[in-house]
């Protein structure tokens, strides 16, 4: 198994090991003395013969042992002289606790990257540096700062702050979370995110990975291992530095509304990767992964003593597309024969505030037989009458005797329900204060159920396409130093990859635009073309809907003084000259490149009003049918697509289409930077649709 030598290692030596409390090096010896750990220990220090009991050596070379793992928690100055011992040693792995690294300036950098460059002559795997180490509770080793172990479970937790991966550490031993293994990545110089999802992957003990993440710097290694993962156990990241101030300035719409969380949130869900919102979160989804069935078809069923929280958890369920379940009628009528005559029979179940445990036992029981359930949420408030602790009880036998179908509960107050809620939480049934967060749970527990159900669908590629055409477009804007095409070289180029285009002619002269105007029909569109002027509109450099070659000549000769006027130092290359189009759905499909994830493609309501509404959505390439139709249905404008008020529909089809050739040609031709197509304008449903505007920016180098 892929690093079997970090999680379960044969031998460890530890070199700053201590007797001083207080010293990082005094924290690991005792914890890997007292943690269990079956295999040899080494502590390594020069100026001690013996620390905690165990004989110590002054450097891993006077050890006559293989050593298969070794762990730094020595000042970053004396580090690489004891890196290139343990590489003569033959040591396998590293975990490198120490600090003064890239995260400490220039010279830390510096000192990192002879520091991988010794661990990859000598074939060495390095964790860290300046990270908090490792814990494995099913070896078990502790490598770490925590002060006592974890409780054994199903959880692999990997965490890019240490503080915060070891404050969640603590918090999860009080909760009485079982935790697999933790791993703090620190710096990431060597093994990173995507080694430590694929290794924990491939262990058995571990049934979901959670991370928290503050950046991924193998964007499409860690969607393609991820990708891989999550068919076999779940995978929920929660991310830091989620807003999108820091989007860039940019050419294009679609650069201008991309911010970095964008990329992330959108390439987690091409990999299937579940997003938490907070570490709460992060740890109610991973427990009812770890302790519950994942639900079936079907829907959610709510069993609840009170009518105000059945509301609350029926209105977050629509909200967030969580199908409720039709009781059946035999079920309906079972749960008639005993329940009193107020109870509401239909779901939410309301079995009322006098449910006592055997009405709670009885209503779940007939719930849980009814095939168009897939799970219950029971919900729990306090009153006069209310066993808690009876009904806790009664969950717990139900659950041993229908295991198939998950059961989540929200048992709400406070110090009245405290035993009876860690009562549910130790017999592996997810407990909650609050309905919304089951409600979250479920919908995710769906969600995930939902990935798993898809199958892998491959790319379409178009053979339809002249790439050499478009080569040659590039080439000519490199020669003229140009890295923006200009109007007519872009709508050439999508041409090229079947995308529908105005017939353009670009004229020199108002003598000439009126001869391309009469050659192509009125009414007639002139814009002007210029690299110097992305947005058109704003100095008067577009005119619509000119009926004669002499409001053409007119048209012609005002921009011309206009652009004069507002930008006289841009390049001008002429007037583009064509035929107006009938009126459409205006839609705009563009694409900015993602450092870490590669080209982000963005579909919308476009126009004027891409800025304003930004109802848009957004892929990564390569796009598969499933991921376009995702694409266009996530919007707001796809109701508008698809016909309001008697309206015949819009060809979605051939819109999707051009979407999926967009997705073709920017991944044949990486360096395109920033593209937009805006608008694009949709026709009836038959009748196609046609690129009317188009930006494409390429890369500088």
């Amino acid at each position: 198994m892929k690093l079997n030598t970090l999680f379960n290692p044969r031998s460890i030596a530890i070199i700053g090991a201590s007797n001083s409390p207080g010293k990082v090096g005094f924290t690991l010896t005792k914890n890997m003395i007292e943690c269990g750990y079956s295999g040899e220990i080494y502590p390594i220090n020069p100026g001690a013969e013996e620390i905690q009991g165990l004989k110590c050596y002054p450097s891993v070379l006077d050890v006559s042992s293989e050593i298969d793992l070794v762990v730094i928690a020595i000042p970053a100055n004396r580090v690489l002289n004891v890196v290139e011992e343990c590489g003569r040693k033959g040591v396998k792995a590293l975990i490198i606790i120490s600090a003064g690294f890239k995260e400490a300036g220039r010279e830390g950098a510096i000192l990192e990257k002879k520091l991988v460059e010794i661990c990859h002559k000598y074939g060495m795997r390095l964790q860290g540096p300046n990270c908090l180490g490792i814990i494995d509770t099913i070896t078990p080793i502790n490598l770490s700062f925590a002060r006592t172990m974890p409780k054994r479970g199903g959880i692999g937790f990997i965490s890019q702050s240490g503080a915060l991966g070891t404050a969640v550490l603590d918090w999860a031993i009080k909760e009485e979370i079982g935790i697999s293994s933790f791993i703090s990545l620190g710096n990431k110089a060597d093994l990173d995110e995507v080694e430590f999802i694929e290794a924990m992957g491939e262990r058995e003990e571990v049934k979901v990975i959670l991370l928290y993440l503050e950046s991924i710097e193998r964007g499409q290694k860690f969607i393609e291992i991820a990708k891989k993962i999550v068919k076999k156990k779940p995978i929920i990241v929660l991310k830091g530095g989620v807003s999108t101030a820091g989007a860039r300035a940019a050419g294009s719409h679609t650069g201008a509304l991309v911010g970095s969380f964008i990329a992330y949130r959108t390439a987690f869900k091409k990999a299937g990767v579940i997003f938490a919102e907070s570490v709460e979160e992060l740890f109610n989804y991973a427990s009812a992964f770890v302790e519950q069935p994942l639900p079936g078809n079907g829907g959610v069923a709510i069993v609840t003593n009170a009518g105000g929280p059945g509301i609350l958890v029926t209105d977050l369920c629509e909200k967030l597309g969580v199908p409720l379940a039709t009781l059946s009628k035999t079920t309906r009528q079972e749960l008639a024969s005993k329940l009193p005559s107020a109870a509401s029979l239909g779901n939410p179940i309301d079995i009322l505030g006098d449910a006592m445990a055997d009405r709670y036992e009885f209503a779940l029981e007939k719930t849980l037989q009814d095939d168009s359930v897939n799970s219950v949420i029971v919900l729990l408030t306090p009153q006069a009458m209310t066993e808690s602790m009876g009904t806790a009880e009664k969950i717990v036998e139900i659950r041993k005797k229908r295991p198939n179908k998950p059961i989540l509960t929200v048992f709400m107050g406070g110090y009245s329900v405290n035993e009876a809620s860690t009562y549910l939480k130790d017999n592996k049934i997810p407990c909650y204060d609050f309905p919304e967060k089951a409600v979250k749970t479920i919908s995710t527990m769906l969600e995930y159920s939902r990935i798993l159900g898809l199958e892998e669908e491959q790319v379409e590629r178009f053979t339809d396409v002249d790439k050499a055409r478009v080569e040659i477009i590039f080439q000519n804007a490199r020669i003229d130093k140009r890295n923006v095409l200009l109007p007519h070289e872009a709508a050439e180029a999508v041409e090229a990859y079947g995308i529908n285009v105005p017939k353009i002619r670009v004229a020199r002269t108002s003598e000439e635009a009126i001869k391309f105007a009469d050659e192509l029909g009125y009414p007639i569109v002139l814009k002007i073309v210029s690299p110097d002027i992305l947005h058109k509109t704003d100095i008067g450099g577009v005119v619509l809907n000119l009926k004669s070659p002499e409001e053409v000549r007119i048209s012609f000769e005002e921009i011309m003084s206009r652009v004069s006027q507002f930008m006289p130092h841009a390049r001008i290359y002429g007037i583009m000259v064509y035929k107006m189009l009938p009126s459409g759905r205006e839609m705009i499909v563009g694409m900015s490149r993602d450092v870490q994830f590669g080209p982000l493609l963005m579909f919308g309501l476009g126009g004027i009003y891409v800025n304003i509404l930004k109802d848009v959505s957004f892929g990564l390439a390569p796009l598969t049918k499933y991921e376009v139709d995702k694409m266009v249905e996530d919007t707001k404008a796809y109701t508008l697509l698809k016909g309001i008020r008697g309206e015949p529909p819009s060809d979605i089809q051939a819109l999707k289409e051009t979407i999926l050739r967009v997705s073709q040609f920017i991944l044949d031709f990486p360096q395109i930077l920033e593209m937009d197509i805006n608008p694009i304008i949709v026709y009836q449903e038959g009748r196609g649709c046609i690129a009317l505007d188009v930006k494409i920016t390429l890369t500088l180098d």
